[in-house]
């Protein structure tokens, strides 16, 4: 399956990331060769993509009127990846696992928001629901600037499975739920090997979902609304993990 990736930041990012394959660059009459741009061009020419030269016109029919910026790419589709590998990528790095778990968000946007402040704050590896879900389209690659390109994602069919095989694999699972009997999240231990589970738009954690938690976490709410959407909660959770975390990986002071 092809895709057509379009923006400046995603095209770059996908060009980085060296991922996926890439047919060509689609790059729109009359744009100049400098900044972003620049550095894509020689990107390309680095590993003799093919450059073609369209009519803006043409661009915006490919990206379905979005703002392209003069640039889109015809590559294959989004490299999902192993879900037993993700723990794998934080053995590597020689970190305490950090996954983030997203319980069927239906947003592009906020999926999007969520692969971006997850690649800042170096999560492992993201799982997400194979059905009734949104995956990582084109939308949602535009929406994380390009971030999702650098994020390993993994795609399960079962998502209450998945959680409970890393639960035997030494993972605590924590939910974002502004619950009464949830842990202010500045309270509870993050430093732990961990899962952090965000729900999806308006319905938060499914009932199965919440259960296999080991325990659920909450921001504080100061105003009168009540909760926030998906994507800033998860924001500020995946920053506290980050911060109780430090720089310094954990697992250094074991090590004498």
């Amino acid at each position: 399956m092809r895709e057509i990736l379009y923006g400046r930041q995603p095209v770059r990012e996908t060009l980085r990331a060296g991922r996926r394959q890439v047919f060509k660059l689609l790059v729109a009459r009359g744009i100049r060769p400098t900044g972003i741009v620049g550095e894509v061009l020689s990107l390309a020419d680095r590993s003799h993509i093919p450059v073609q030269t369209v009519e803006p016109q043409n661009l915006d029919k490919l990206g379905n009127q979005a703002n392209h910026q003069g640039l889109a790419v015809e590559v294959s589709g989004y490299p999902y990846v192993d879900f037993p590998s993700l723990l794998t990528a934080a053995q590597t790095a020689k970190e305490p696992p950090f996954l983030l778990i997203l319980d069927h968000l239906q947003d592009p946007q906020n999926l999007g928001s969520l692969l971006r402040t997850a690649e800042a704050t170096g999560v492992h590896g993201v799982v997400i629901p194979s059905r009734r879900a949104v995956g990582v389209t084109p939308a949602v690659v535009r929406a994380s600037a390009g971030a999702a390109e650098h994020v390993r994602v993994a795609q399960v069919t079962n998502l209450v499975q998945a959680m409970q095989f890393l639960k035997a694999k030494g993972i605590w699972l924590i939910g974002l739920e502004a619950t009464p009997d949830a842990v202010l999240y500045t309270h509870a231990d993050l430093t732990i090997p961990l899962g952090l589970v965000i729900g999806s738009e308006g319905s938060g954690l499914a009932r199965l979902v919440r259960a296999t938690c080991d325990w659920l976490i909450r921001l504080p709410m100061y105003g009168q609304v009540g909760s926030l959407n998906a994507a800033t909660a998860g924001a500020i959770a995946l920053y506290e993990v980050r911060r109780q975390r430090g720089s310094k990986n954990p697992l250094d002071s074991d090590q004498g």
